[in-house]
């Protein structure tokens, strides 16, 4: 074999190894790290006495302490990979004391007067500087403030959770919030295909609730923030209910983001894409510091996007921008303001498309990917997003700290669409003919969010604690008027434009009212550590009160006063080789709002409840984090049907899910070339009561899988070269509730590639310069995403983006 060959191939085949071998290395290295002293440290600051002595039997270290020397002095915070030395110089960072070594016996002695403490090179590795509301470097994130409000170590939080750092986003090209959780377990994305207003996730069987920088977002009917991925540093994903420290969530998860912050290291990005459906986007990203000392930093990032879809006649346009300053008052205070501004003018790409010709054989053929039965003449969908806000936090003392989060947004939609009669009500004819139903909308959303909390590290004999105690607010007024009318008649193969629709007077809206919600939440959270052992206790009251008025209904009001506590339980184990079994209870709870209300009816939350059992594995020293969970999850309080003997259909509140599955992941930085992510979620999911008893729950498939892989080579004749391959499974979904065979469809796998080159290797000018192609669904695979018995929605195409990005 010559030499140009063997350099070509002997990357790939290392790669292939690596992929299939990693078991077997990992059992390799699992023995080399237990034979060392290195282990994971998480130990917030405490009395120095009592962190000095864990840390000392622990590792079974003789250590001489001396009571008086250690008396009133409290701990540095240790967190990192250290071995037992350097975890015990860690925690005496700042107190003016240092280890002295006699044969195997540490000594605590004073710092000599003049003497400047300097802690030896006793870590092994890269001391973890991580953040849980920074940047991670690679696809692994060692800490999260998901689930628990804190910065704890994510292979301690006793959750499943996942996170797609801003590294994985980058490599795979996301663009929207359906993107960034692909290749998770436990969620679906795209339910009805991409849809350029708004993104259609359930996890674990039910829509999430949407948090950014540690606020929800605003839950309307359509005039929901379209989050810019582009903006955040991270994204994390928590399955299973969440209400004793969030509030009033769905009892599925939630998705928690974090926003880009100013750093102090100076940094610019501005990236251009061009793509498929002539697919053109401006990013830009932009820190440093303003000032010499670094009190002030800035930070701006943004998007300007006009594109082309896979629907004729429908646009992408979005205009985003979203500056942050930071203000470090002082070593133990700092002010960052996050503000945004989103205009998006696009449309309906999530096509209702009749069961005839899609589902249904139709003689007439298929009906055409690309066909827009509504009328671009008549249609738009305008929408406009601005916030403003600030993280704010203060330490107290060497307890106690004190956080702040507030933010305000407002969120102003106007669309008009067309919509093809529903099937069996509205069929299309022998000629492809189809009536169709206009729907006009104004719906404006504000809202004020304020979260308070405390934190305080401290210990009571030999358990440590981290205490939090919390009081968040938030008040949300949503005005919606919803018009129906006549859209007049299409053919499903030449769509007829320009057609003299008329949009109804106000006066005959089915939807047409002002609804105003006060919530306020207090919460307590207490994660407690003895030795290895891991106990996390809270709860949470909510207190929310919505009031409505009907303006379609004379001005008649509805009021809901609900009231609810919600508890969490967990509890874990450290092993010293990185693995960590738990335990966990989570409740959840979910105020009816928006348009399910009414002026006569009274509706009562919906509750959840779920058990979880699991287990993490991070090897000390790896970037290699693997997970397992079983869990057994809850609804009640569900509207359900019924049919009486006189066959009278009777609602009631009286309905319950149940939810059951198995989920695991990896996320591994296998080495300096390769990076990996993969899932697989098995689920059953049953509808207890009423008319569909024993049915599944709607869009939620039996089975996921999904794998990604990036190598790039850092030497020889490819340096700097990279490819990223992936594959998505999904199983079949119902999107009815009777699960009939015309609201099946069925199971599918799309394929996802990229290839990236790093131009600076080929030239030190060039340094900075890099290329990309990113393709999802490589082999154009055609497929249904979702039918509803109504309607059918095709999942995405091929698409194809090539970017070009310059670092500085």
């Amino acid at each position: 074999m010559s030499r140009s060959l063997d350099t070509l191939l002997r990357p790939s085949l290392l790669a292939v190894a690596i992929a299939f071998c990693t078991p077997l290395a990992s059992s390799q290295l699992i023995a080399a790290e237990q034979a060392s002293s290195v282990r994971a440290y998480n130990l917030p600051a405490a009395p120095l006495a009592s962190t000095l002595n864990q840390i000392a039997s622990q590792a079974g270290l003789a250590l001489s302490l001396n009571p008086s020397l250690a008396a009133g002095k409290t701990s540095a915070p240790v967190k990192g990979q250290f071995d037992a030395p350097g975890a015990l110089r860690e925690a005496l960072r700042g107190t003016g004391l240092q280890l002295e070594q006699s044969g195997s016996t540490y000594t605590l002695v004073a710092v000599p007067e003049g003497v400047m403490a300097l802690p030896a090179t006793s870590v092994i590795g890269v001391e973890s500087t991580e953040s849980a509301w920074g940047p991670v470097e690679g696809y692994v994130a060692k800490r999260t403030a998901t689930g628990t409000k804190t910065d704890t170590a994510l292979v301690e939080v006793p959750r499943s959770i996942s996170v797609a750092t801003r590294e994985q986003m980058d490599d795979r090209s996301v663009h929207n919030l359906d993107d960034a959780v692909r290749y998770m377990p436990g969620i679906t994305a795209s339910s009805f295909g991409s849809d350029t207003r708004a993104d259609w996730l359930r996890v674990r069987g039910f829509e999430p609730t949407q948090f950014l920088d540690g606020l929800p977002l605003p839950k309307g009917v359509y005039a929901n923030p379209k989050q810019e991925t582009w903006n955040l540093e991270r994204l994390a994903l928590l399955r299973g209910p969440a209400s004793s420290v969030y509030g009033q969530t769905p009892p599925g998860g939630l998705l928690d983001m974090v926003s880009r912050r100013p750093s102090a290291e100076s940094s610019n990005e501005i990236q251009l894409q061009y793509g498929s459906d002539n697919y053109r986007q401006i990013n830009f990203a932009s820190t440093g510091k303003i000032d010499e000392d670094g009190q002030f930093l800035y930070g701006v990032s943004g998007v300007v996007r006009d594109s082309d879809t896979q629907i004729d006649h429908i646009d992408n346009k979005r205009y985003n921008i979203a500056p942050s300053l930071t203000w470090n008052i002082d070593e133990d205070t700092r002010f960052t303001l996050l503000t945004q501004f989103t205009r998006d003018d696009t449309g309906i790409t999530s096509q209702f498309l009749p069961i005839q010709g899609t589902r249904i054989h139709s003689p007439l053929g298929e009906i055409s990917h690309h066909k827009n039965l509504g009328d671009p003449d008549w249609e738009f969908y305008d929408r406009t997003y601005y916030a403003l806000g600030y993280a704010f936090e203060h330490r107290l003392n060497d307890v106690w700290q004190f956080r702040q989060n507030l933010r305000y947004t407002k969120t102003d939609l106007s669309f008009q669409a067309l919509t093809p009669g529903a099937y069996p009500f509205t069929q299309v004819d022998a000629n492809g003919n189809v009536g169709r139903t206009s729907t006009s909308v104004d719906e404006d959303i504000s809202q004020f969010a304020v979260d308070n909390n405390f934190q305080g590290d401290f210990a009571t004999g030999d358990i440590l604690h981290t205490l939090l105690i919390g009081l968040d607010h938030q008040r949300n007024n949503t005005n919606f008027t919803s018009i129906f009318g006549d859209g007049l008649t299409t053919n499903v193969l030449n769509p007829i434009y320009g057609q003299p629709i008329v949009r109804p007077p106000r006066s005959s809206a089915f939807y047409d009212y002002d609804q105003k919600t006060h919530q306020t939440g207090l919460y307590v959270q207490d994660q407690m550590a003895l030795d290895q052992w891991r106990l996390t206790l809270g709860g949470r009251e909510d207190w929310v009160h919505t009031g409505t008025k009907f303006f379609n209904h004379a001005d008649a009001t509805n009021t809901e006063r609900d009231k609810n506590f919600s508890g969490n339980a967990a509890i874990s184990y450290v092993f010293d080789n990185g693995v960590v079994p738990y335990l966990s209870y989570a409740e959840s709870f979910q105020p009816t709002s928006n348009a399910t209300a009414s002026p006569t009816d009274s509706f009562k939350p919906t509750e959840g409840k779920q058990w979880e059992l699991g287990i993490k594995y991070q090897p000390p020293g790896s970037n290699t984090l693997l997970t397992a969970a079983v869990y057994d999850l809850t609804q009640k309080n569900v509207s359900v049907t019924t049919t009486n003997a006189d066959g009278v259909s009777i609602t009631s509140q009286t309905g319950e899910v149940k939810v059951k599955g198995l989920e695991l992941e990896a996320v591994s930085d296998v080495n300096e070339n390769l990076k990996l992510i993969a899932a697989y979620t098995l689920a059953k999911s049953e509808v207890q009561d009423g008319t569909f008893k024993g049915n599944r729950l709607q869009l939620m498939p039996n089975q996921l899988a999904s794998v990604w892989a990036d190598y790039t080579w850092h030497n020889g004749v490819l340096d700097g070269f990279g490819l990223g391959a992936g594959a998505r499974y999904t199983g079949n979904t119902y999107g009815d509730q009777a699960n009939t065979e015309l609201g099946k469809a069925n199971a599918y796998t799309v394929f996802d590639a990229a290839v990236h080159y790093d131009l600076g290797r080929l030239d030190n000018s060039l340094k900075g310069a890099s290329l990309a192609l990113n393709a999802t669904n490589v082999f154009d695979k055609d497929y249904i995403s979702t039918c509803d018995s109504f309607y059918c929605y095709y999942g995405d195409q091929r698409s194809v983006v090539a970017s070009a990005t310059y670092k500085w």
